[in-house]
């Protein structure tokens, strides 16, 4: 089992997008894959058609009030399972901060997965915490799409730095741009330099109107656009993400 953690510590970076394409190309390649959606949003419940069963299901599970094995949802697709995020994830930071040896949370919920998957992907709430630190520890890696912009590489930057100065392993983080506008000359700067520097995978998503059209849908991008240029770029994304971390 390979657990892949979507995380920037900005939101809007495109972030939730990239973890439900990638872990459906990853189902479809028949990979038993779930995505365990810990954003309050519920951004990546929503595109896969999935909710809590139970109220306050996300609190529940981090204080073991019931089995994270039991609330695995199917989704219409083969391979693709979910654990719903509702609004209780919220206290995800309050929860984990009066834990002994928090750090080790989320570490052993995964373990329960050891068998009964092949990759866990998950979706990550933006910012910087205690939950953050919980999830870097326990993913084995950490997929950082980035704008190629100053604020974002400036956030980049500062999640280097987290990971330096306590002790964990940067080299769990593997980055991408995403949300490129090839009309912008910043774009194209910003993405020369850190190319060159071989910081991030050589493979981006583009800026496209078929991205934001998965609200619509509620589906991912290779269901209803397979043949658009963002899919495309997914799969390209997806090639480079397994030569890399599987």
């Amino acid at each position: 089992m390979v657990s892949l953690a979507f995380y920037n510590l900005k939101g809007g970076v495109g972030k939730t997008a990239s973890a439900v394409n990638l872990a459906y190309l990853a189902a479809q390649e028949g990979k038993k894959t779930l995505v365990w959606d810990l954003d309050p949003q519920g951004s990546a419940s929503f595109y896969l058609g999935a909710s809590a069963t139970t109220k306050n299901e996300s609190k529940k599970i981090l204080l073991q009030e019931i089995d994270i094995t039991e609330v695995v949802l199917p989704t219409a697709y083969d391979h693709l399972s979910v654990i719903p995020a509702d609004i209780s994830a919220r206290y995800a930071d309050i929860l984990l901060n009066e834990m002994k040896q928090f750090k080790k949370k989320v570490a052993a919920l995964l373990n329960s997965f050891k068998k009964a998957f092949d990759i866990i992907i998950i979706d990550c709430p933006p910012g910087l915490s205690i939950l953050h630190e919980a999830i870097f520890y326990a993913a084995d890696w950490i997929l950082m799409p980035n704008i190629p912009t100053t604020l974002s590489i400036r956030s980049f930057e500062t999640v280097l730095q987290f990971f330096k100065d306590n002790d964990i392993n940067s080299d769990k983080i593997k980055c991408f741009f995403s949300m490129v506008d090839h009309r912008k000359n910043l774009h194209h700067e910003t993405m020369h330099e850190f190319y060159k520097d071989k910081l991030f995978l050589k493979n981006y998503i583009p800026y496209l109107s078929d991205i934001e059209k998965m609200g619509i849908h509620q589906a991912p991008l290779e269901t209803f656009a397979s043949s658009s240029y963002a899919a495309q770029c997914y799969r390209e994304v997806w090639k480079e993400i397994k030569r890399t971390c599987l």
